[in-house]
């Protein structure tokens, strides 16, 4: 399975949720609401998840394999930094 696109969603200046993305697989599937989380120094994402009756949370979708997790950070990470430089850019370019 291949990631064909990554879309930043919204992005958050304040908290440890710095953004929210959709990400395609294959040009056949999309994953919503992937979030971008920074903690502990590093970057990572989190699935989409669901509350549960008692409170805890379950993810709704997960890679089952670390190369799959890994690989799919990276893209979603990388997406937001390229969208934190693309808005930087084109601030710089009003002022």
């Amino acid at each position: 399975m291949t990631i064909t696109d990554v879309k930043i969603r919204k992005t958050f200046d304040e908290g440890p949720m710095k953004a929210v993305a959709s990400v395609t697989f294959d040009n056949e599937l999309a994953l919503h609401d992937v979030k971008v989380i920074y903690a502990k120094e590093k970057y990572f994402v989190v699935m989409p998840s669901r509350k549960n009756p008692d409170g805890t949370y379950r993810d709704i979708v997960h890679p089952i394999s670390s190369v799959m997790r890994e690989t799919l950070e990276k893209a979603v990470v990388e997406a937001y930094f390229d969208a934190l430089n693309a808005q930087t850019v084109a601030t710089e370019e009003q002022n």
